[in-house]
């Protein structure tokens, strides 16, 4: 009796088109331990993210301006290279050290164009309720 042969499956691999985005958002969040920026496109899905503590900041060097600089420049060269963005629209959240640091440099990047800035920043109303009145 002869055996059947085996059969081979061939894979088919999609070939990976190279995804442009000219337009994107710029998400800064600066609280006073850190500050994490990410770059997403229109419908909000994460193009590229780092914070000051992923680029080896550790402590209380995390919240300085320095460290929100460096952290922005790694992200926008992230986005620039792998995705073509030009043109952004930046939304700070947070009062921390590193905002004005990351605005200025998104600004100052070469090939990136700054649209608008919006600050996001929650503001308390209302607040929690008081104390009872101390009756001596």
């Amino acid at each position: 009796m002869n055996k059947p042969t085996p059969v081979k499956k061939t894979k088919t691999r999609r070939t990976k088109t190279k995804r442009t985005v000219p337009h994107g958002h710029a998400h800064v969040f600066a609280s006073f331990n850190n500050t994490i920026i990410m770059i997403s496109d229109q419908a909000g899905n994460a193009l590229a993210i780092s914070s000051a503590g992923s680029c080896g900041f550790s402590g209380g060097k995390k919240s300085t301006a320095y460290a929100a600089q460096i952290a922005t420049n790694q992200v926008a060269n992230q986005a620039v290279n792998a995705f073509g963005l030009k043109k952004l629209d930046v939304f700070v959240r947070g009062i921390g050290q590193g905002r004005d640091s990351a605005i200025r440099t998104l600004l100052n990047r070469a090939g990136l164009q700054v649209e608008t800035i919006t600050d996001k920043t929650t503001i308390p109303h209302g607040g929690v309720r008081p104390r009872k009145a101390r009756r001596v």
